[in-house]
């Protein structure tokens, strides 16, 4: 008499290549599944990129430069360092890019860091993405001490795991130093788990430099057409969007 292992071992024998490659798949979708996001802030969880162009069309003003915000807000999501090649000479910026940066940064806080607003429902995104099980890392191309702010404006303190700023790279977004610190402090965790959510072309762009998967969103301002062209395998509106399809989002290394 035949034993039910050797009745597996028949069946399985017969099972067609299509079903066992059905099973592979989903083992390495399951193996591969989301532990950590890492999200960008300014655009993405709070609402300020037109402040950031404004502070640097005042800054750009201040040493004799008549930057339109208009030219300067389709660069907004990189830091200083590759912003200011865009609109100076490389003798300006040795003269006087760092002193510019500098102002732009005290104009910005002076004037517009306190009438920031988080979007809607980014503390229940993050509590949501907490009570899952999953990791919350930041990683922005503004300065330490703006992240620090921001953190306390989308009152998202208590659910951020790590945070990176502009301070933690050589160089900034669409370069991916920022991402790497990211994961860095997560523990260097597989790239294949971790989501990046954005809301700039440089984001997807430094995103995928780094070997990680980006969702982009679209209330900092951005097209559709940009970001996907950009690296961003999925669009989304905003955080409650975000939000509202959370199961599906975690799921992407499943579809």
């Amino acid at each position: 008499m035949s034993s039910r292992s050797d009745w597996r071992r028949r069946k399985l024998e017969g099972t067609p290549a299509s079903c066992w490659l059905t099973v592979a798949s989903k083992m390495l979708a399951f193996q591969f599944m989301i532990e950590a996001f890492i999200f960008d802030v300014d655009g993405t969880l709070i609402d300020s990129n037109d402040f950031h162009a404004e502070a640097w069309r005042k800054a750009f003003k201040k040493y004799g430069k008549k930057v339109p915000f208009d030219k300067i807000r389709p660069q907004i999501g990189k830091g200083a360092d590759t912003l200011l090649p865009e609109f100076l000479t490389e003798n300006e910026i040795e003269k006087f890019g760092d002193d510019l940066a500098k102002l732009r940064g005290e104009i910005f806080k002076r004037e517009y860091m306190s009438r920031i607003k988080p979007f809607p429902k980014v503390r229940e995104l993050f509590q949501k993405i907490k009570d899952d099980g999953k990791r919350i890392a930041l990683a922005s191309s503004s300065n330490e001490d703006e992240v620090e702010e921001y953190k306390k404006i989308a009152n998202i303190e208590d659910l951020v795991e790590k945070s990176t700023s502009a301070d933690d790279a050589e160089e900034s977004k669409p370069e991916p130093d920022i991402f790497q610190a990211a994961l860095k402090l997560l523990g260097n965790p597989a790239p294949e788990t971790v989501l990046v959510v954005g809301d700039t072309p440089y984001d997807a762009e430094a995103a995928t430099k780094a070997n990680l998967k980006i969702i982009g969103v679209l209330c900092g301002g951005f097209s559709e057409t940009d970001l996907r062209e950009n690296g961003c395998l999925e669009i989304y509106e905003n955080p409650i969007d975000l939000l509202k399809n959370y199961k599906k989002i975690v799921s992407i290394n499943q579809e």
